[in-house]
């Protein structure tokens, strides 16, 4: 009896859009960090919003279609929930540049944090490293929305410290993960289960798949 043919499916090599996205999210964040230690003053934050509807979310934007194509969906909702949110409060910030709290504002990032949670449940299966991101990003969003809901004036200052933290967070993912990338090594980002086999399969291994699932790694 002969064994039966297999078939392999070669797609389009994409470089991880992960280092990219980070990078911006950090920008980001040191802008968001300036806002609310009044590092940066009302006559500031037209300039803040624009170079985050600019900026921040076409990057955003961007490493969220490549995520799409390399068909990490963990990576690709989290991605896409950021530049999103981006552009929404960039325009909101060039829009009201008085800074004033708005409920709209806090509802919105209550529901922002709480969709959050699971992505960060489902990223400390898979990548440690970025689950510990979105855990401060989650405790971010929450202090912000507090402050805009009427909360005292030190959650915006808990706000502005965790932007800190999450811009020094999201610099040290950017590079690890470029390094990653760059040397095929999973140790750094902590990876776990489906996301360490992406890297440390056999190749053999990578292709003992269902024919309907081109032989890629499917998580970045």
């Amino acid at each position: 009896m002969t064994e039966p043919t297999r078939t392999r499916v070669v797609l389009r090599p994409y470089a991880s859009p992960l280092p990219l996205g980070f990078f911006a999210f950090v920008v980001g964040m040191v802008l968001v960090a300036g806002v609310a230690f009044g590092w940066l003053g009302t006559a500031d934050l037209t300039t803040v919003g624009t170079i985050m509807a600019l900026f921040v979310f076409p990057l955003e934007l961007m490493s969220t279609v490549f995520a799409v194509l390399t068909r990490d969906t963990a990576a690709a909702t989290t991605l896409g929930l950021y530049s999103t949110s981006w552009v929404t409060l960039g325009v909101l910030y060039a829009l009201d540049p008085t800074q004033q709290t708005s409920r709209a504002v806090g509802l919105f990032l209550v529901a922002f944090a709480v969709v959050l949670i699971p992505l960060t449940v489902g990223a400390f299966l898979g990548k440690a490293l970025l689950a510990v991101v979105l855990t401060v990003s989650v405790m971010r969003a929450g202090f912000q929305a507090a402050y805009q809901l009427g909360a005292p004036h030190w959650t915006d200052t808990a706000s502005g410290a965790s932007a800190l933290l999450l811009a020094g967070l999201g610099c040290c993912a950017g590079i690890v993960f470029m390094v990653e990338d760059l040397r095929g090594s999973s140790g750094l980002v902590l990876r776990r289960g489906p996301a360490r086999q992406a890297l440390t399969d056999e190749p053999h291994d990578q292709f003992a798949e269902p024919p309907h699932e081109p032989g890629v790694r499917p998580q970045l």
